[in-house]
């Protein structure tokens, strides 16, 4: 076999400067340039599909995490408007009490007044979600009303002892109504 045919049968271009005297190292080092450039080629190539897929993955993981983000948020207003609705009506029964109070302690029925005044401010601002505003607000509010601000505190206090109180009374009676797991083992020997 000829030089000649060695490049016609491995289909490697030849060079229009090489002729029956380019030797075998020339056409081999040609060859193993073409080889190089076609790898980089493909390196490249390969490069830039890994890099638009890692791109749709990335972008995907965004649209994933804002979803999330978006359900937390939503979950977080319905807790917060759940939150304004309960003040709203903790300041209603506050307006009753006070009204209760009128005839026979005017003075801390207008202190109870001014507390209700104070919780619908608050539910409002828990409603539209200004949290730095609701404790400056309660601050102020302590400052200018420290009657009211502490007969508030000692209705939250009783009224956080009561539900406690109801609550573990629910949990106890709900144990006792179960038989304990020793007298079921017993029944079934």
């Amino acid at each position: 076999m000829s030089d000649v045919d060695l490049t016609k049968e491995t289909n490697f271009p030849q060079n229009p400067n090489s002729g029956p005297s380019q030797t075998l190292k020339e056409q081999m080092a040609d060859a193993g340039a073409e080889v190089k450039q076609r790898a980089g080629d493909a390196l490249r190539a390969s490069t830039d599909v890994a890099r638009d897929k890692f791109r749709e993955a990335a972008d995907a993981a965004k649209d994933v995490a804002s979803g999330t983000v978006d359900q937390i948020e939503d979950q977080a207003r319905d807790k917060q408007r759940s939150g304004a609705d309960f003040m709203a009506r903790l300041a209603g029964n506050i307006r009753e009490a006070a009204r209760a109070f009128e005839s026979d302690a005017p003075f801390a029925a207008r202190g109870m007044t001014s507390a209700a005044e104070y919780v619908d401010d608050a539910a409002d601002k828990v409603r539209e979600g200004s949290l730095r505003d609701l404790v400056d607000g309660a601050t102020d509010f302590a400052k200018r009303q420290p009657a009211a601000f502490l007969g508030i505190s000692v209705l939250a206090g009783f009224a956080a002892v009561r539900f406690l109180r109801a609550s573990g009374d629910r949990y106890s009676s709900s144990k006792q109504r179960e038989p304990s797991s020793s007298s079921q083992r017993s029944n079934v020997s």
